[in-house]
């Protein structure tokens, strides 16, 4: 079972997106409140697979992606974002992100695209 540290500022985002990969299987083993805190977590707690929302106070997730990335060359990154531009997309994925999941999230999609790269 993949263990996922999920990455959003906004508390009710995580706790859609946890219930949704609990119910997929998966295994939520940490949440972080922003990207320095994704990092940190990312070290202590090794999961196979981080969600990262874009958009977030002290540290965006482009930018924790590049520091998961730089710190795990083979982390496994999804970025959340409300915001489906395109340039921020390209961002991610120049960062190292493997997939893009948009908000609002539906359950589907999530699994779809957590099982992809898992």
């Amino acid at each position: 079972m993949a263990r996922i540290l999920i990455t959003d500022d906004a508390a009710f985002m995580r706790m859609m997106l946890k219930d949704i990969l609990i119910k997929g299987g998966y295994d939520v083993v940490g949440e972080a409140i922003n990207g320095a805190d994704a990092i940190e977590k990312y070290k202590e707690l090794k999961p196979d697979l981080v969600t990262l929302d874009i958009t977030m106070p002290e540290m965006d997730g482009i930018s924790a992606c590049q520091g998961i990335m730089d710190y795990d060359p083979n982390a496994k990154c999804v970025m959340c974002s409300a915001m489906g531009q395109q340039a921020m997309v390209l961002s991610a994925l120049k960062a190292g992100a493997k997939d893009f999941i948009v908000k609002p999230f539906k359950a589907e999609r999530v699994i779809e695209a957590i099982g992809k790269v898992v």
